[in-house]
């Protein structure tokens, strides 16, 4: 039986939990691999509630239904919750309970709490534990929304491919060389990996199971002389099949994975990250193998990109900036000459302008394009039930990206498209002085992102306003377009300060959000670079890679001191420079030659 509604599918979960004595359900929103972006297979959450977010927690018990998530998503999930029932709880807002919290506060001696063990990490199975076993109720891995989903998608079955080792600069047989060589000294025999951009990365492979993540489903297992990946062994052909083998990678099925941890040798010291392997995995581990739990060796290695690596990430950016002075310079001749554009024609010019440029692979997320007010949901997705027109007045929030062989690419830009009141301009100046005070920024090496966050937030905070998401997040190469370790953000109690390195690609994105008026967000991808040293050691500094003018129509110049009229300056030069050998039409010229003018004589085209 299918279930057509919301409220029918958290009554058939219900009448679940009532069959098998639960209290209670927990419905992450995760798979196996504790991807942020999932194969539909595993979208239970968004099937049950009817939100559609990348992040949130779906609770249920017999008389209550809820999805925590955070602000980036509070009006969508608003407008998608309305009438289903299920409540939005907003995390991060004084006095409300985060789900644990709740959890604990609505549990008592003998409950049970569901949660699927394989949408669980192994640390979040702990923190779930815990605390309930101190109330005295207890935590039953069951997954139990796939006993009412039975029109559940199939697991995707899309071919893996070489990255090409002119793009990934290093060979399969290196990389894993240097991690066994990171095993030996943390003491480990073993070591096991989900995730699945860096099973990827480590073995120059790609794939496209999950929808703009070049990855594709798989565990991988190290050991001293060779390696297991489980993956399905229809998704190669027989020549990449030969080439794995010749460095030591045999391939098993995806769902043994379970299997062969639980038959580890005697003597094994498995090296493993609580945070990246799920608990449905780990409960196989048996008891004689001893755990080592440390962040695995692949995540330092793939954040930071080498020389070679970078200088493909330079040329992927002046490609990218190359369709979107195309994009931008159309958007304004279709208005101009009175075309009627929406924010989906948008979406549709942008991706079929990067897809002419060479090395291109596929978007890297789906684009943003808000009009107006919807720009105030910094999330916001147009669909064909629901977007706006354009007209020739007020700004356009563009927010996109895309994957090439030769890097990742995520760029905000704001564009007037007519008329714009003097709020307006005050916040995009705003927001511009937070991008340029955090690229401008020069730190000791072992600074932290969260001791960097507030460099972006001091000029918006100035004006007594604030933005309720992160200031940066890493960006993966021809991977994740959201990747750890680092992070720029505000920070939290018991968070681990993550240094930022040499060769991190972050992003930097402020933004004011005004619901029911407007929202801004100007975003920049910026690589940590030395800085140079001396008596109180080495420093580091950003390096701006994203290239595409910022629309100077939308500034209001008197905020600006002299320092950050040089940077805009400085950077529409760059951005000129990088740019102009590549277009060829005169047209598109002619508008970058005005969009890159400098501040004292910008005008507008």
């Amino acid at each position: 039986m299918t279930f057509a509604t919301v409220p029918e599918r958290i009554a058939a979960l219900r009448a679940v939990m009532q069959q098998r004595g639960i209290a209670a359900c927990i419905v992450p929103t995760a798979d196996p691999h504790l991807s942020e972006y999932l194969p539909a297979h595993w979208t239970a959450r968004e099937w049950l509630s009817g939100f559609t977010g990348s992040a949130g927690t779906l609770i249920v018990t017999k008389d209550f239904a809820g999805v925590w998530t955070d602000s980036r998503y509070f009006s969508q999930a608003e407008r998608q919750l309305a009438g289903s029932g299920v409540e939005l709880v907003k995390l991060n807002v004084p006095h409300t309970p985060e789900h644990v919290a709740w959890l604990c506060a609505h549990t008592g001696r003998g409950d049970k709490v569901a949660c699927a063990a394989d949408m669980l990490s192994l640390a979040s199975e702990r923190s779930l534990r815990e605390p309930l076993a101190r109330r005295d109720a207890e935590l039953v891995e069951d997954d139990l929304p796939a006993a009412v989903w039975t029109d559940r998608p199939p697991l995707p079955h899309a071919p893996v491919y070489e990255h090409p080792l002119e793009y990934a600069t290093r060979s399969r047989f290196d990389k894993l060389g240097d991690v066994r060589k990171a095993m030996l000294e943390a003491g480990a025999t073993h070591h096991f990996v989900s995730a699945l951009d860096e099973i990827a990365w480590v073995l120059n492979l790609r794939g496209s199971d999950v929808e703009y993540n070049p990855v594709f489903l798989s565990h991988l297992l190290l050991d001293a002389n060779g390696a297991t990946l489980f993956v399905e062994a229809a998704k190669f052909d027989d020549a990449l099949q030969t080439a794995l083998a010749a460095d030591g990678i045999r391939l098993a099925p995806y769902a043994s994975a379970v299997d062969a941890l639980s038959k580890l040798p005697p003597g094994a010291k498995l090296l493993l990250a609580p945070a990246q392997v799920a608990a449905a995995l780990a409960h196989a581990i048996p008891p004689h193998t001893a755990m080592i739990e440390a962040p695995g060796p692949i995540t330092a290695a793939k954040a930071r990109k080498g020389a070679k690596a970078m200088q493909h990430v330079r040329e992927a950016m002046r490609r990218d900036g190359v369709a979107l002075v195309r994009g931008a310079r159309w958007l304004e001749q279709s208005l101009r000459d009175g075309k009627r554009l929406t924010e989906l024609d948008v979406d549709t010019k942008l991706r079929e302008l990067r897809s002419q440029q060479p090395g291109f692979v596929s978007e890297s997320f789906s684009t943003i394009a808000g009009y107006e007010a919807n720009a105030a949901l910094p999330h916001y997705s147009a669909t064909p039930e629901s977007h706006s027109e354009l007209k020739p007045r007020g700004m356009l929030l563009i927010d996109s990206g895309a994957q090439y062989l030769g890097g990742t690419t995520d760029i905000t830009r704001m564009w007037a498209l007519g008329e714009t009141t003097p709020e307006q301009r005050r916040d995009v100046t705003l927001v511009l002085k937070g991008v340029i005070a955090l690229s401008r920024a020069k730190f000791p090496r072992c600074t932290s992102g969260q001791q960097l966050d507030a460099l972006a937030r001091a000029p918006i905070w100035a004006a007594g306003v604030d933005y309720g998401h992160g200031t940066g997040h890493g960006v993966g190469y021809c991977l994740n377009v959201h990747e750890g370790p680092q992070s720029i953000r505000p920070p939290r109690s018991g968070q681990h300060l993550e240094a930022m390195d040499v060769g991190m690609i972050t992003s930097i994105e402020p933004g004011i959000y005004k619901p029911g008026r407007h929202g801004v967000r100007i975003e920049n991808l910026a690589a940590t670079v030395s800085a140079g040293g001396g008596e109180f050691g080495e420093f580091l500094a950003f390096e701006t890679l994203t290239l595409c003018p910022i629309d100077t129509r939308l500034l209001d110049v008197s905020l600006f001191d002299a320092t950050e009229i040089a940077w805009l300056d400085g950077y529409h030069a760059t951005v000129h420079e990088r740019l102009a050998p590549l277009l060829d039409d005169p047209a598109d010229r002619a508008w970058l030659d005005a969009r890159c003018a400098p501040l004292a004589n910008a005008k507008a085209a």
